[in-house]
């Protein structure tokens, strides 16, 4: 239940405000959202005079959740940004790996080794981005790791060789991907209940977006230039984001069990970006002990693993496709890179009608449940949405590989690809909200997990996407996809069946902050 605690349950100390316990629900009964009891008159409620405000902010001008839209609004776009940068860069080597292969004298799917090192440190890299977070801040986490994502960056596009391509898209991999392992702290730390899943779908949108921006620009630059030139211009986007970071971003961690007069000084901008102002606090939150044994704990909560295994199953031919498809369709259509650029539209338009769908959707789920339910609400509500994107989803891959095999026209094959696009773009919010709402405390962890189990799917597909098509066919290895896709829906309905009780049985997180 979304309502406050005692002080003394909280052990807070005397004085404390009488804002909402960290956990803000109890498993045994949800949310509460919507109250008219007695009980719940004095909680602090929306414009609209009937929605309770979760977390209920505190009095404290500094509160990320006081905050005004704009600022709000502002570094949320910033955050969406960042988490644009590490797809869109990965993605931008799906292309130039052609030219690179000549350059080279290696194979393109040699040269694709460079693509699959960066593709996994993607999801590695955010797991320790939220562990890092947890005892440093999140804002000078951000920022360092933007700093050395632009140098990496500049690596890329710089490197003579092969060798040292691949380790600088490793690194940057590793270092880019700050803003996608842990967009949904920031979302969490300023955004109430009732508004995280259309931010979310902001956030979502720009990751999904990204891989096929990459490929896009990447295909029309690389028509009249060379091959490193994307890289530059990858550069130039990374150095925009930390522009960006350095003047507009803030530290948005807030305990509020702490009254706002013995809150710790904040100092000046640059402290706090610098993480100097948060190195003082520090033994306010997280030990450095307890900061890495929190994804830890996440992973092993039962929900959140069969949440990452469902994802892994789902997005890994994202990137497989992704990161192959020039191979599959030079040679089919006779494309030439022009010719792939305008061939990435698709997916960048089907995403879109995905985040304009989302905005809606997702909050047309929670809202029919909480009149349905006298105001109440369960995080398995959220996954209703995948009995809307699955059908979309495993049509999309069954109709790729007819498409591929068989030769059909080249904007059949496009629409079967938007499709699928379309499908993941619904499922990404709706898991993300489902696990931001089942541990809102762990905002930062489920984000990396799942992040993570993205990343990972993509990293093993993409060694063998065309290797498989090339001894299969395309027909039977998409439809396998399709059908691994339909497999992993069962884990979707298993969730919506038992995950409460999973939730109750596995207990709380009970970390030291949020």
């Amino acid at each position: 239940m979304a309502i406050m605690a005692e002080d003394k349950e909280m052990g807070q100390p005397t004085g404390v405000e009488n804002t909402t316990a960290l956990h803000e629900y109890k498993n045994a009964e949800g949310y509460v959202i919507d109250a008219s009891d007695p009980e719940y008159a004095n909680l602090k409620r929306a414009r609209d005079g009937h929605t309770i405000l979760l977390p209920q902010p505190s009095s404290d001008p500094n509160d990320p959740l006081n905050w005004s839209r704009f600022k709000k609004h502002l570094i949320l776009i910033i955050i969406s940004m960042t988490a644009f940068l590490p797809d869109y860069g990965s993605a931008t080597g799906a292309v130039t790996l052609l030219p690179q292969a000549v350059v080279w004298n290696m194979t393109p799917d040699h040269v694709n080794h460079s693509q699959v090192g960066n593709v996994f440190m993607l999801g590695a890299g955010g797991v320790i981005v939220v562990a890092l977070s947890a005892y440093f801040g999140r804002l000078p986490v951000l920022f360092y790791f933007v700093v050395l994502a632009t140098a990496t960056a500049i690596w890329c596009a710089a490197a003579q060789s092969f060798e040292s391509f691949m380790a600088a898209r490793i690194l940057n991999g590793f270092f880019s991907t700050v803003a996608q392992g842990g967009g949904l702290m920031f979302i969490f730390d300023m955004f109430f209940f009732h508004e995280r899943a259309r931010k979310i779908n902001i956030w979502a949108a720009f990751i999904i977006l990204s891989p096929y921006f990459g490929p896009l620009f990447a295909a029309f630059i690389i028509s009249t230039e060379k091959w490193q030139v994307p890289f530059w211009v990858y550069v130039a986007e990374t150095g925009l984001c930390l522009v960006l970071i350095t003047l507009f971003a803030e530290e948005t961690y807030y305990d509020r069990r702490i009254p706002a007069a013995s809150q710790p000084p904040r100092g000046n901008h640059f402290s706090r970006l610098l993480g100097i102002t948060q190195w003082k606090s520090r033994h306010l939150r997280n030990t450095f002990g307890q900061a890495c044994m929190r994804p830890i704990k996440v992973a092993l909560k039962p929900t959140v693993f069969l949440s990452c295994m469902y994802y892994l199953l789902t997005f890994a031919w994202v990137v497989g496709i992704n990161t192959t498809l020039a191979i599959f369709v030079t040679p089919l259509y006779n494309f030439g890179p022009l010719q792939i650029g305008y061939f990435y539209f698709t997916p960048i338009v089907a995403a879109l009608l995905g985040e304009i769908s989302g905005h809606w959707l997702h909050d047309f789920i929670a809202t029919r449940y909480i009149r349905k339910h006298a105001g109440h609400f369960e995080p398995e509500v959220r996954l209703r949405a995948m009995w809307i994107s699955t059908p979309f989803i495993i049509a999309g891959l069954v109709g790729l590989g007819f498409c591929l095999e068989d030769g059909y026209h080249y904007m059949v094959t496009s629409l079967f690809w938007g499709l699928y696009v379309f499908g993941i773009m619904i499922t990404t919010v709706g898991l993300n909200a489902y696990n931001l709402d089942s541990y809102p405390e762990a905002s930062g962890e489920v984000s990396s997990w799942i992040n993570f189990s993205r990343t990972t799917g993509g990293f093993i597909i993409s060694y063998y996407q065309v290797t498989w098509a090339k001894a299969q066919g395309t027909k039977t290895s998409f439809g396998i996809q399709a059908a691994i896709c339909a497999f992993a829906f069962g884990l979707i309905l298993f969730l919506q069946v038992f995950g409460k009780r999973l939730r109750s049985w596995s207990g709380d997180l009970n970390f030291a902050t949020s």
